[in-house]
């Protein structure tokens, strides 16, 4: 299911940063479900960022250091903060939200590193 709503993808110069926010329905919303994954041209899905149940995060081993979950300022949102972006971190990033039987996605958002 597509609920979630992503915001503001773009083009960034390497080493630049970006903000993505993912802003989630209230009656799905849990803090501890959310996270980010993103998808390159020819490969799959993966898991950036996510928190977890007890309330620590994770992270892709690429982008530990530079990329950062956290909660939003606003109701029920989750952000994305990027740091030191690379062109490899160039793909669509999905927000999700884990829940059963079937996980809520957003519709993808595009984020380009060049220069």
């Amino acid at each position: 299911q597509v609920l979630l709503v992503e915001s503001v993808g773009g083009l960034v110069q390497p080493g630049g940063s970006l903000t993505l926010t993912c802003t989630c329905p209230g009656r799905i919303f849990s803090l501890y479900a959310m996270g980010w994954y993103r998808q390159a041209p020819g490969k799959q899905r993966e898991l950036v960022a996510a928190f977890a149940s007890n309330s620590s995060t994770k992270y892709l081993d690429s982008v530990k250091d530079r990329f950062t979950i956290s909660r939003g300022n606003a109701k029920n949102t989750v952000i994305l903060r990027m740091n030191s972006l690379k062109p490899e971190d160039t793909a669509d990033y999905y927000c999700n939200r884990r829940a059963f039987p079937g996980d809520y996605w957003g519709k993808g958002i595009l984020v380009t590193v060049s220069s």
